[in-house]
Formats: C-alpha cells, structure tokens, sequence
C-alpha cells in the first residue's frame, strides 16, 4: 500500500503547466479531512498551504517518523492511487486537478 513517502511534489515544467490550466479547479477552505485515492491525482498548486499525512489505521497501522509531506503554491503534486492518508489544509487552498 503507497504511504506519503510515495508522493511526488516538484517543480512542473513550461509544458505541464500549460496543460495543468485545461484541467478543473477544486477549492478548499482550511480543513482536516481523510482522503482514499482510487485512482492516481496530479495537481498543480496555485494558492494555499497542505500537509498530508499517512493515516493511522491503514494496512501498514503506524505513522512512519517522516509520514508526512507538505506543498504549497507553483508545486506539482503527484499522489499515487490507493494511498489513505489525512489532508490538513493551514491556508485555503486553490488547485488544477487530473485524475487518471
């Protein structure tokens, strides 16, 4: 099962930027909520701060020292389908999604 550690945050190129502005945008205020990801989401970040974290209860039962991943705005976020994990957003957030 994916954990935090098997998210990928960097910076998107000229082109993937481009192509991120044709996808929807989904907006939240400042929360904390569980997620399942059943399929695989890239997102681009364009306002908003989040740190996501492996969720207690899942098939691996315990947080890892380092289960945690955080990103902000111009940030390309990449969470791999079937991670469980909890969104706490400190600052609302703005983003580009794709599901795949």
């Amino acid at each position: 099962m994916p954990t935090v550690k098997d998210v990928i945050v960097r910076k998107p190129t000229k082109e993937e930027i481009t192509e991120c502005k044709s996808w929807p945008i989904w907006t939240c205020e400042k929360s904390t909520f569980d997620w399942d990801y059943t399929q695989k989401e890239t997102c681009l970040i364009l306002q908003g701060r989040v740190t996501v974290k492996d969720r207690p209860g899942s098939r691996e039962g315990r947080l890892t020292a380092n289960g945690t991943v955080s990103f902000g705005p111009g940030e390309l976020v990449i969470f791999p389908n079937g991670l469980k994990c909890t969104w706490q957003v400190s600052e609302a957030v703005k983003k580009h999604y794709n599901f795949e």
